[in-house]
């Protein structure tokens, strides 16, 4: 974000008395909404920017998400007050696919509770604890075909697992070559070895993955997540993941961040082997910051 100050300052924009440009993410709303009062440009990533925030900036011309997703901003209000509402889609497109099948990869090579051996003991000999998966001959399920979605398809399909796709505002002649569309997301979660949720956050897929979706998976079948935790019925997955009934998780995003391994709703996923948990970081490469600023 400096980055983008710098290029601002270069065009005119000038630091307020107090030499501040940046605000800290979390900030309370009425300090928010005093601090943008008189704001032209408001630059967000995470933190929410609610009706208050948007209906007390009387010289706001416009929000910008640095990044892709807006569910933090309310649009509604944005839109009463003819407010452009703008983020950057395609940064880090390839970036977050990169990440998801990366922790994919990790879930079916075991790579958290083997990196443990090797740290407290040393090495790891064969033996049935220990036994990983191949990708290849299974299915992976995507939730969503965006951007990020094709890009996992296509990595998928280098890895020749069998891809299927459940979204229904992509139709069939659309999605890329080798991958199949399911008419339904129970069809697809019951095919399914692994899925991954690459869809937006909105008023229909909040809780989209609720306790009867989880137990409609596979027994032993993996899920991943680089979108947005509330998408999951988080605490339906922390019962199927203690009942045994999903075979593991790599999350890079939480309905309330940060995680943490103390008096957080998911404390208890630090602890399970068969959990990668990343702090939502599937983005922050060098490469796609540069595509960012």
């Amino acid at each position: 974000v400096e980055e983008a100050a710098k290029l601002l300052e270069s065009v005119g924009f000038t630091r307020d008395g107090d030499g501040k440009w940046l605000l800290p993410d979390g900030t309370p709303e009425a300090d928010l909404a005093r601090e943008v009062a008189d704001a032209d440009l408001l630059l967000m990533c995470y933190t929410r920017i609610g009706a208050p925030v948007i209906r007390g900036a009387s010289r706001l011309k416009a929000i910008v998400k640095y990044g892709v997703g807006i569910d933090a901003i309310d649009i509604d209000t944005a839109r009463e007050r003819g407010i452009p509402v703008v983020n950057v889609p395609a940064y880090a497109e390839e970036t977050v696919a990169e990440g998801a099948f990366a922790l994919l990869m990790a879930l079916f090579k075991r790579f958290k509770p083997i990196h443990h051996a090797m740290r407290s003991e040393g090495w790891a000999w064969p033996e049935p604890r220990w036994l990983a998966h191949d990708l290849s001959g299974k299915t992976l399920g995507l939730l969503g075909c965006g951007r990020i979605g094709r890009s996992m398809a296509r990595m998928a399909g280098a890895f020749r697992m069998r891809v299927l796709v459940y979204d229904p505002h992509v139709a069939a002649p659309a999605l890329p070559p080798g991958v199949e569309r399911c008419v339904d997301m129970d069809t697809l979660l019951a095919r399914s070895d692994a899925v991954s949720v690459h869809c937006v956050l909105n008023a229909q897929t909040r809780h989209l993955l609720g306790a009867a979706q989880l137990a409609r998976m596979k027994p032993g079948a993996f899920l991943v997540n680089v979108s947005r935790g509330e998408i999951i019925d988080e605490a339906a997955l922390l019962q199927a993941l203690q009942q045994s009934h999903l075979g593991g998780a790599a999350l890079d995003v939480y309905g309330r961040e940060p995680l943490s391994p103390q008096g957080h709703a998911l404390s208890a996923l630090y602890e399970m082997d068969n959990v990668m948990l990343w702090p939502h970081l599937t983005f922050y490469t060098h490469e796609a910051m540069q595509r960012l600023e």
